[in-house]
């Protein structure tokens, strides 16, 4: 028996809905509504368009066998109907009804549904700040504007760009008009650090000191108080509580909110922060009535909350889910670990899980092991350090959380995939300790940097380690006299050493290799709690096992090392 079906929404969740949905019924009749006249497009690819890498914006509309995916495209190829520059106004869920209107002509009408799907997606947040509406000014909503800021910059109207907003998008924006265009761009955050909530502080501030030295001004802990014009309407400037920032464009991209008010005025439940609220089978409290994609609630599947979670891979998914379920195929989405990546010039940072901070936050008894271990074979050429981060809960040895910082390439993706799986999972230190990786010396060491991450984090719960945390380490180095007794006890050559022992004194910084601290640790001077220090903390962690056994108990191990410290753009720092 035929059915009909209605979508709102045809640009991730909508039209994957559709597709899958008429390969399943191919006698029911689907309709995909939507109120722009591009669909189907890549948005997590703006950014990428916007710097050039993406030479063309019809490539984020397209199929990877080269055809613009339009409503000619879905009509013909696809059988599925496709109503552009289409608003829904409301919904008759007694009548399985849905008013929409044609935005060109202002005619309003009818259309029946037996199965009816929001895939509403998400809207920008604006800051309601003087000069929000000058010209000039965008936000990333959609393609459309990603074309007009491409424009302008080609055509040599933008020198100076400020980008509001230290999230994702943000970053990338920034990334993209420095990077090919040679825009002069500040970056502006008005949380202290970037990527707040996604990642914790010491990988915001590697991410920060990177894009320092790639010639991205980055401002955090600063608020834009005004958008400044030139009594024309046009922008020429932003201004903060500290500062001026001269701009020819200005990008808010201050994160989303969820598109639901369609959903809220027909009686549907919706979070109180926007978010449609759905069953395992993406069902709404109407059982008739399905959504996916970015204007929906979903679970974390570490705190068992409600979380918001915008990206497209999980949109196309959750499309896939509600086709199956339509068409009579139980299926099921049991909810998101919450996994992150993203380029940022030639670094690459990601997370999945929650952050230390975040499982601080949630009650859990959290803990973290900070390793910077090789992203392939030591003797492998073009190797390079990644700074991993395993968040853990004590008491139940639960994993929560992994973070990654390092090179472009295949190292991070791969660790974070196989954390998300198995973080999914409930997996614990053990479970990533024993899990097994694929080998060979191009792609990963024979200890894979999962496994050592949760080495560490077993030390650490079981006690063999004491560590000293990184931030209370920098502030001592920024006053050493706020902990008297202590002094470093630095493993490296000593011609790595010696600039140290130099400049701090051989008092507070005492150097004896790493090879011949067995023969000579009775050199070293008796009453200091001694922080041990080496590249990655692994030597460290052995002397003080070391020391340990002799009944020197008075030390603290500075984990990942000075490959995390280099990383942070301390300004204490010798190069």
């Amino acid at each position: 028996m035929s059915k009909k079906i209605i979508i709102i929404g045809a640009v991730a969740a909508g039209p994957k809905a559709a597709c899958r949905l008429k390969r399943l019924q191919p006698d029911w009749e689907i309709t995909l509504v939507d109120q722009d006249s591009l669909i189907s497009y890549g948005g997590c690819g703006i950014p990428y368009y916007v710097s050039g890498d993406v030479s063309d914006e019809s490539e984020l509309r397209a199929t990877s066998f080269h055809v613009v995916r339009d409503p000619a495209f879905f009509n013909n190829a696809k059988g599925v109907r496709v109503m552009t520059r289409t608003r829904a106004l409301a919904i008759d869920r007694q009548g399985k009804k849905v008013r929409v209107e044609n935005l060109d002509t202002g005619d309003q009408h009818d259309l029946s549904y037996d199965k009816l799907m929001l895939a509403t997606g998400s809207r920008p947040f604006e800051l309601p700040i003087p000069g929000a509406d000058l010209d000039g000014v965008f936000t990333i909503a959609d393609l459309h504007k990603a074309i007009e800021i491409r424009k302008r910059i080609a055509q040599g109207q933008v020198s100076r760009a400020v980008v509001i907003g230290g999230g994702a998008i943000g970053i990338e924006m920034a990334e993209s008009l420095t990077d090919l265009w040679g825009v002069e761009t500040s970056l502006l955050e008005l949380e202290p650090q970037l990527l707040p909530c996604i990642v914790d502080w010491p990988f915001a501030a590697m991410l920060k000191q990177h894009l320092m030295e790639k010639n991205v001004t980055v401002y955090t802990g600063e608020s834009a108080m005004q958008l400044l014009d030139d009594g024309q309407g046009k922008v020429v400037g932003v201004q903060t509580g500290l500062r001026r920032l001269e701009a020819d464009l200005v990008i808010m991209a201050v994160g989303v909110r969820p598109r639901s008010e369609l959903a809220r005025e027909a009686g549907l439940d919706v979070t109180p922060w926007g978010g449609i609220k759905v069953n395992q089978r993406l069902q709404t409290t109407d059982p008739d009535i399905y959504a996916a994609g970015d204007c929906i609630a979903i679970t974390s599947l570490v705190t068992g909350r409600d979380t918001y979670a915008p990206l497209g891979s999980l949109a196309n998914r959750e499309g896939r889910i509600v086709a199956d379920n339509m068409a009579g195929i139980p299926a099921m989405f049991k909810g998101v670990c919450g996994s992150f990546i993203m380029k940022a010039f030639d670094r690459c940072i990601a997370a999945t899980g929650i952050s230390y901070e975040a499982a601080q936050f949630e009650g859990f008894e959290a803990d973290y092991a900070l390793t910077s271990p090789p992203d392939r074979a030591h003797f492998f050429p073009n190797q390079a350090v990644v700074i991993l981060q395993l968040v853990f809960d004590r008491r139940s040895r639960r994993v929560l959380g992994l973070q990654a910082f390092g090179m472009m390439n295949d190292s991070i993706s791969a660790r974070v995939d196989a954390a998300a799986a198995l973080i999914a999972k409930g997996g614990s230190i053990e479970d990533f300790a024993n899990v097994e990786m694929a080998y060979a010396p191009p792609f990963s060491s024979a200890i894979d940097s999962i496994n050592a991450a949760a080495y560490v984090a077993e030390n650490l719960c079981d006690q063999r380690l004491r560590r000293v945390d990184l931030d209370h380490f920098l502030r001592w180095m920024q006053d050493m006299d706020s902990e008297p007794d202590w002094a470093i006890l630095d493993l490296r050559h000593p011609l790595e050493a010696a600039p140290y022992v130099e400049k701090f004194g051989a008092e507070r910084w005492v150097a004896l290799q790493y090879e011949q601290v067995r023969a000579r640790y009775d050199e070293l001077p008796a009453g200091k709690t001694w922080i041990i220090i080496c590249n990655a903390g692994t030597r460290s962690y052995e002397v003080q096992v070391f020391l340990d056994h002799l009944g020197k108990t008075d030390s603290m191990v500075l984990c990942g090392g000075l490959n995390v410290i280099s990383r942070l753009g301390v300004d204490w720092l010798i190069h």
